[in-house]
């Protein structure tokens, strides 16, 4: 079986898996529509307020993907490899001719498309619900892509170090939730106090929102962020790969 084989092998049998768990499903296509409903619609921005959701609409669309992008691969992919070494499921796939770069990236694939929806339907909600008036723009594709790789790799990262799959949620939360919010996320870099703003800048989340917010909403330039993003998304990737287990 050639490497495409394999990959698609374990694509198909991911896939699967991830539909029989309806609390996956649920987090990962409700969570998100829950938060647009509660912020967007029930709490509201208010551009001319001052403090959080002081911007307009448009503003919070790399934040509303972000939850998806960043949460999603974290605690999915984290998960999934607690759950092969518990069941000693990488014992089994060492023999077999599916190398652990390859099962990373099938499960990569799943989330990207599983992702990729959650981020369509977000879009059209934000539009629809919030009345954002933002730009559509196919260069955001490569960008939820490239992102939710990098997370894939650090959950992997993640699910390879904790001790059990309680420790990679506890885990996956107190890395994931930080950066959440500090990444020029829902809450503005003028409302950190200024030693903190360029910290904002050690972490990927905030290329991946600056991109995505120049795309659809301030009209700027985003190369720059795509790169560094890819750039760190690649050396994430391949740690994450070398430190998934080959045995129990």
């Amino acid at each position: 079986m050639t490497t495409t084989g394999r990959v698609r092998a374990e694509f198909t049998a991911a896939g699967k898996s991830f539909l029989r768990r309806r609390t996956a499903v649920f987090f990962t296509f409700f969570f998100p529509v829950l938060l647009i409903v509660i912020f967007g619609v029930l709490v509201g921005t208010q551009p001319t307020g001052g403090g959080l959701f002081s911007k307009a609409p448009g503003y919070y669309v790399p934040a509303y993907l972000a939850v998806v992008v960043l949460l999603t691969p974290l605690s999915r992919v984290g998960s999934t490899v607690a759950r092969f070494r518990d069941g000693s499921r990488f014992e089994k796939l060492a023999t077999t001719p599916l190398t652990r770069p390859e099962w990373l990236l099938a499960h990569t694939l799943v989330n990207v498309v599983v992702i990729g929806l959650a981020s369509l339907i977000i879009l059209v909600l934000v539009v629809f619900v919030t009345g954002a008036n933002i730009s559509l723009s196919l260069a955001v594709v490569p960008f939820v892509a490239v992102a939710v790789a990098l997370f894939c790799g650090l959950g992997a990262l993640i699910g390879s170090l904790a001790g059990s799959t309680d420790g990679v949620i506890a885990a996956s939360n107190a890395i994931g939730l930080p950066l959440l919010f500090l990444s020029e996320t829902f809450i503005s870099p003028d409302l950190l106090p200024g030693w903190f703003r360029p910290v904002m800048n050690l972490s990927p989340l905030t290329y991946f929102a600056r991109g995505v917010r120049n795309l659809t909403f301030a009209d700027g330039p985003w190369t720059f962020d795509f790169v560094v993003l890819c750039a760190v998304a690649v050396v994430v990737f391949a740690l994450g790969a070398y430190a998934l287990p080959e045995t129990d």
